[in-house]
């Protein structure tokens, strides 16, 4: 039993009276201790469900993104063209829509955008398909790829993901007591949040609560993150719904704008993709990569959404810059852009570099 655990507990556990918010550096410490296994499951099951009853502060979070930063892997930093562009994704997957970050992030890269990803198997409180099968039905499995291999397809492919299980092993007993507590931990919160990456970036993170996109916000800025983007999306992703209007947040060195977009008024309005397989997700997302049915493909639109978004969002050059968020011009500009990109086979071609590369990278 750790006694220095014990006494963490006790501040956040003692009630809406008597208990309190910890501070970055005992937030920290708790974190560490938890990853390390020198609490003991009892005192870390404990911790996790008041926590949550409690709710994290940005203050909480930003401590334990600390210790994250500390146990965890570290990537680069590497000579990119921009800064890259940090996706994050709930690790418990999806259960009902179509996820759309890898189509949204081959378009990025292949156009020019470094990107990482990070996840890793199948996980409470969803248990939903994760980006790892989906990457392994594209062909593509990084549950197998070194942090060697990791980094050089981030510098050659401008594109890498960071498998968990294997990349940051000290993460992965925590995974079993978000099923046996039933509920999500602020551990949910916390993979929007990090990044393994040490050089420039741009985070991108869903929410689903208010609150928890201001606690996202609060950590960020106590990072010193100030260039990130937050979208209320679909089932907690970074996805843009098609069926209401998209909340975002759009945060830049100095500046923080709201911004909500409505998908009928730019002819984007219509029902959102529905889950199936990894395998039938895999067939649909090639096959509009390789222009089967042309325009009528039915991921064409969700696509174009997702990636034209996100390259306008992006965009650090040149008179489209997004600094005037209530002129959609610029953003149909981008959506036109993604669908050049599609059209022209690039998207495709940036998965099958990767193939070729995680094929012939040594083990």
């Amino acid at each position: 039993m750790s006694k220095v655990f014990r006494e963490l507990l006790k501040t956040i556990g003692s009630g809406p009276h008597t208990g309190k918010n910890l501070d970055r550096s005992q937030a920290a410490e708790a974190m560490r201790l938890m990853l390390t296994q020198a609490a003991t499951p009892a005192q870390i099951g404990a911790f996790l469900i008041a926590h949550r009853i409690k709710r994290p502060t940005g203050e909480e979070l930003a401590g334990m993104l600390d210790a994250y930063a500390e146990l965890g892997p570290r990537l680069g930093p590497i000579a990119l063209d921009r800064p890259l562009v940090s996706f994050g994704i709930p690790y418990d997957g999806r259960s009902r829509t179509a996820p759309l970050g890898i189509a949204t992030g081959l378009i990025l890269a292949a156009a020019g955008f470094p990107l990482l990803f990070h996840g890793g198997d199948r996980m409470a409180t969803k248990y939903g398909i994760t980006l790892t099968e989906l990457w392994q039905a594209l062909g593509l499995d990084w549950t197998r790829a070194s942090w060697e291999q990791v980094e050089r397809c981030l510098a050659e492919q401008g594109l890498t993901y960071c498998y968990l299980p294997k990349h940051f092993p000290e993460t992965l007993p925590l995974a079993a007591y978000r099923d046996e507590i039933g509920k999500r931990p602020p551990l949910a919160t916390l993979e929007l949040l990090w990044s393994p990456y040490q050089g420039p970036q741009h985070r991108v993170m869903g929410f689903v609560h208010p609150p928890t996109e201001q606690m996202m916000r609060d950590a960020l800025a106590l990072h010193q993150i100030e260039s990130f983007t937050t979208v209320k999306g679909l089932e907690g992703s970074p996805d843009l719904p098609h069926d209401r209007t998209v909340i975002t947040g759009l945060g830049q060195p100095g500046r923080f704008d709201r911004l909500c977009l409505n998908p009928w008024d730019l002819g984007y309005s219509q029902s959102n993709l529905p889950l199936g397989t990894a395998a039938e997700w895999a067939e649909n997302l090639s096959s509009l990569f390789q222009g089967s049915h042309g325009q009528d493909h039915p991921w064409r639109t969700s696509v174009i959404w997702n990636a034209g978004f996100y390259l306008w969002r992006l965009s650090s050059t040149g008179s489209d810059r997004p600094t005037d968020f209530t002129d959609r011009t610029p953003l149909k500009n981008y959506l036109a852009q993604a669908a050049t990109i599609l059209d022209q086979g690039l998207a495709w071609q940036k998965l099958l570099d990767l193939r070729s590369h995680l094929a012939i990278a040594p083990e």
